[in-house]
């Protein structure tokens, strides 16, 4: 068992440590983490720069000018992680919005720490790079082996979908919104989930990262099912702002809404988090997009369908 102090300053890289079996050696974790719930009375290494309580447009427009302006999304609490003093330190380089970069890290802890602590960075942008950074954590976290036994449960559920799917013709077109305004359209790993759960992904593309649409091209495309999942955003917090999208030209004449096939699902629990519960995101799509093939039991706690 690997006695090493962790600092996590991701919610998806403390979903794999505690995966991994080794929660007792979390020390200390990003404002954002919050799941297993026990993590939660772990010591908080940094801060967010936005208020609470903004709107859509308001949060796209506060992240826009931290950044044109060089200064960070997030702020890393220094005294906080030397106190600590952690073995490793786990953050990402995915994007500058989602959480702590691993930039701000570096220049946060750069001969500030009493010690040589391993920073960890993680970059995913498919599923395989999900699995490949629960291995790179469970190595350098000297747990290889469970490592690799936790990616072949995960693989093992996906493979469960992919066989029932295997001759499925019938596939959708399914789009999953990942900002309300403005709108965007959820890329990077996403795409692919809505591919094995046997969807037909539209606007955005395998591996890219997540675009900036606008409501013509959606209307256009006209998919069989919408999926609103923003980023960080609650099913609840989400509801709070749907109308922006059902308040849009048209959008009740949308083949998803009228064929009741509109959702909204908690992308900030699920969607968002490239850790192990990103397979719980596939079983997710599976039962929004094949009602009748699968029922995992996530409806009213992962998803919910709503009804104009």
């Amino acid at each position: 068992m690997s006695s090493k102090k962790i600092v996590s300053l991701l919610p998806a890289a403390t979903e794999i440590v505690c995966a991994l079996g080794l929660e007792e050696n979390l020390v200390g974790r990003s404002h954002e983490c919050d799941f297993p719930q026990s993590v939660k009375q772990l010591p908080v290494c940094s801060e967010a720069n936005i208020p609470d309580n903004l709107s859509s447009a308001a949060i796209d427009i506060k992240v826009k000018e931290l950044l044109t302006d060089a200064l960070s999304v997030y702020t890393v609490k220094r005294e906080m992680i030397k106190q600590l003093s952690p073995d490793v330190v786990i953050t990402q380089a995915q994007c500058e919005v989602c959480a702590i970069s691993l930039k701000e890290v570096e220049e946060a802890l750069e001969d500030y720490l009493d010690k040589e602590s391993t920073i960890i960075s993680l970059q995913p942008d498919s599923l395989d790079a999900i699995f490949n950074n629960i291995r790179e954590v469970a190595a350098v976290l000297d747990v290889a082996d469970k490592g690799e036994q936790l990616v072949e449960d995960l693989q093992e559920r996906v493979d469960i979908i992919r066989h029932k799917l295997k001759f499925m013709e019938n596939k959708p077109t399914v789009v999953c919104i990942e900002w309300l305004e403005p709108m965007m359209v959820s890329g990077n790993w996403v795409p692919e989930l809505v591919n094995i759960s046997g969807g037909v992904p539209v606007l955005a593309e395998n591996g890219k990262n997540s675009p900036y649409v606008k409501w013509e091209e959606l209307q256009q495309q006209d998919p069989d099912v919408i999926i609103v999942m923003p980023c960080g955003f609650s099913i609840e917090r989400t509801m709070k702002e749907v109308d922006l999208l059902l308040q849009l030209p048209g959008f009740s004449e949308m083949k998803a809404v009228k064929n009741d096939r509109f959702y909204i699902a908690d992308g900030n629990q699920y969607f968002n988090r490239p850790g192990p519960r990103i397979v719980d995101s596939i079983e997710i799509l599976a039962e929004i997009i094949h009602p009748k093939q699968f029922i995992f039991g996530y409806e009213g706690n992962g998803w919910i369908k709503f009804s104009l």
